[in-house]
């Protein structure tokens, strides 16, 4: 069954424009109170963070008040990254976890994200159940059981000391300098404050959050910034995080960027030889490089692919007991550390592999040569449908029949974004030009 408002990763738009407005907030909150407060005699807790946008204000009232008003009582973190919410929902016995960010994207969108009491994002399944909440008329608390708030001051503190204890206590950051990219969003505190505690000298990007400048030409989709101030302040590397920390692109001395395939077969390649990697096998999306899958092969890794989205890569990694999987876009998921992706827990790792082999970070960042790869966006008009057009699936057709046996194709919708995603891998750069170009121009037509 098709979802209505929630996409891949929770409820996600333009602020003050349907879904994303405070009234649907409102609604959304009490929906979600009145779905875990399945106990009326008990007391229940909801934790709730934020990024940095202006918005974030107007949907924290609204789902403070939406919450309440169904007898859940309500914590409030200001603003932390993602993974600390995962976090505290589950160290503070909290019913739900709520995070408001709309993570990579601009200012402007802004997003709902719900995590169970175990910490992990919802399933499928409970955010069905929610949105059926949400078609109803929500039964309200009594007056005498209306839920109250309260701000918690130390949460990002609890969160630090969590990330602290992912580095070897053996080791120590003392003599490295590094630049870390905050996105002026959710960690622009934490993450400069936890790599400085370990011994680091850091260099501050993006620390300057006004409501307006997330993710605005800095952090993991823009690293280019990071990049230059690596190369300008002579550092051993840098961490690109996004708006609410949950994904991470790694810099190297000479301003290279590592992308989450290298981050990932570095980390698994480390495990294996260290006996940490259970089931011996990483859990990826259909987005991730050929060149990774072959990688891994070489070192008897068995790969298994997903569906995009950190949550169904979580999903498969419970599923099947494993601890380490991730996306191509940075999301790196260690379960013996996090519930979800954390973009400093992935940094320090991979600080951590610097210290303790004294190779500098150009010489890990490229584990493996990657296939050649392409992705197009294609924006489209919301209420169409593209991929349903004929020419579209015409120019799919003979662009699958062109790469057979020579390459990989994928073409997928945006859980996030109005967005037809083409993406291809083919040794052969030409065809995959051509075939890529023909399949975005299709859907472009029709768009």
């Amino acid at each position: 069954m098709t979802k209505k408002f929630f996409g891949t990763d929770g409820v996600r738009g333009r602020a003050n424009v349907a879904p994303m407005t405070a009234d649907m907030a409102l609604r959304i909150g009490a929906a979600a109170g009145r779905f875990f407060r399945r106990d009326q005699s008990a007391a229940h807790r909801v934790v709730i963070g934020k990024d940095t946008r202006l918005s974030g204000y107007m949907f924290e009232n609204a789902l403070t008040a939406g919450l309440t008003s169904t007898g859940m009582n309500v914590l409030l973190l200001g603003p932390v990254p993602t993974p600390a919410v995962g976090l505290l929902t589950h160290s503070m016995r909290a019913d739900v976890g709520v995070m408001i960010s709309a993570s990579h994207n601009p200012h402007h969108d802004n997003g709902i994200k719900f995590f169970g009491p175990d910490g992990y994002k919802l399933s499928d399944e409970a955010e069905h159940q929610i949105e059926a909440l949400l078609e109803d008329e929500i039964e309200p608390a009594q007056a005498e059981n209306i839920g109250r708030a309260k701000r918690i001051d130390d949460g990002r503190f609890r969160y630090m000391e969590r990330v602290k204890s992912t580095f070897p206590l053996t080791h120590r950051l003392d003599g490295l300098k590094v630049v870390v990219d905050c996105a002026n969003g959710a960690a622009y505190r934490t993450a400069p404050e936890v790599l400085w505690e370990l011994g680091a000298e850091v260099v501050n990007v993006g620390v300057s959050p006004n409501g307006f400048n997330i993710n605005d030409g800095c952090g993991s989709t823009a690293p280019q910034l990071a990049a230059e101030m690596v190369r300008k302040h002579g550092a051993d590397m840098g961490i690109c995080l996004d708006g609410d920390a949950d994904r991470v692109m790694i810099i190297d001395e000479a301003g290279n960027v590592a992308d989450g395939d290298q981050i990932m077969a570095l980390i698994a390649k480390r495990w294996a030889d260290e006996g940490r990697l259970k089931g011996h096998a990483l859990v990826a999306t259909v987005m991730s490089n050929l060149g990774l899958e072959r990688h891994l092969q070489e070192h008897s890794i068995a790969m298994h692919r997903t569906d995009v989205g950190d949550r169904y890569v979580v999903e498969a990694m419970r599923q099947k007991g494993f601890n380490l999987g991730g996306e191509q876009s940075g999301h790196i998921v260690m379960t013996d550390y996090a519930t979800t992706g954390d973009g400093l827990v992935a940094g320090l790792q991979f600080l951590a592999e610097m210290v303790r082999s004294g190779q500098p970070a150009s010489h890990l960042v490229q584990q493996f040569e990657p296939c050649p790869q392409l992705l197009k966006n294609v924006a489209f008009q919301k209420g169409n449908a593209p991929l349903d057009a004929i020419t579209v699936r015409q120019a799919i057709a003979e662009g699958e029949a062109r790469l057979e046996g020579k390459g990989r194709l994928l073409i997928r919708k945006s859980g996030t974004e109005p967005l037809i995603r083409v993406m291809a891998e083919c040794e052969d750069e030409l065809l995959l030009n051509t075939v890529v170009d023909d399949i975005a121009s299709a859907v472009q037509a029709v768009a």
